[in-house]
């Protein structure tokens, strides 16, 4: 069995390198342009509206309120005691039908109640009902 090296010798060497790397170099730039696409939007497809988290936090402390998809925890904002606020959970957390949790953070205390976890669908809007504690 005879082997083949240092049949083309330095120069040979050279073209075959300059090759291999004008091949790699035209590879790359097909795949990038193939990757590229096109980013419009379709229009036919309809919108889809924010998920959203309507706070009802009937105690009087304030609220800092966490989303939990499986151990990512994000913070949307605060709900102020005796009232209603609004949050819309980020897009990036919903693929699909996603089960979260929601936490209730209150300013000043140390208890931090967390919801049980409920399946959530992009346009849907979840109510979070904080009772009054005693």
């Amino acid at each position: 069995m005879q082997k083949l090296i240092g049949v083309l010798g330095n120069a040979g060497s050279a073209r075959v390198a300059r090759i291999a790397i004008m091949s790699m170099l035209m590879g790359s730039l097909t795949l990038s342009a193939a990757c590229f696409g096109n980013k419009k939007e379709d229009e036919a497809a309809e919108p889809v509206p924010a998920t959203m988290l309507k706070v009802e936090n009937q105690a009087f402390l304030d609220m800092t309120i966490y989303v939990y998809r499986s151990s990512q925890r994000v913070r949307l904002g605060i709900a102020n005691g005796n009232s209603t606020t609004r949050f819309v959970i980020p897009p990036n957390l919903i693929f699909g039908s996603t089960p979260l949790r929601f936490q209730g953070d209150p300013i000043g205390r140390n208890r931090q109640p967390i919801s049980q976890e409920i399946t959530v669908s992009p346009g849907d809007e979840v109510v979070l009902t904080i009772p009054p504690t005693a």
